[in-house]
């Protein structure tokens, strides 16, 4: 078994901005668990915890960093349907909508296709 990476510069940009990026939801989302007792932020731990198997290439963590994404985008869009006018839902929902495509773009996905394990 080889070393385990945080992050793999020679994977596509889609790809390394959504590690990057599920690691920056995951930091927060620990802070959040030091104040709140949130179930959402253990999905968002997920995503992170999906981003390390993506930098190292694995099939789970890419389905897992998708999943964790999705049910992240859900709850933003039910968050923005109740408080549509406030500025962190809004960027909450903007936010959750780049990780998702990013997750899903042609690029990420034909990458992760063809060599993930």
């Amino acid at each position: 078994m080889g070393s385990m990476r945080w992050f793999d510069p020679s994977q596509p940009q889609t790809l390394q901005g959504a590690v990057l990026f599920s690691y920056l939801n995951a930091a927060i989302a620990i802070i959040g668990l030091l104040s709140s007792r949130s179930l959402i932020e253990l999905v968002i731990l997920a995503g992170g915890a999906g981003a390390l198997g993506i930098a190292n290439e694995r099939r789970w963590g890419y389905y897992l960093c998708i999943v964790a994404a999705a049910v992240f985008l859900c709850v933003q869009v039910v968050l923005f349907i109740y408080y549509p006018f406030v500025f962190a839902a809004m960027l909450n929902l903007l936010f959750s909508v780049f990780l998702l495509a990013l997750l899903l773009s042609p690029i990420s996905r034909n990458y992760a296709r063809i060599y993930f394990k």
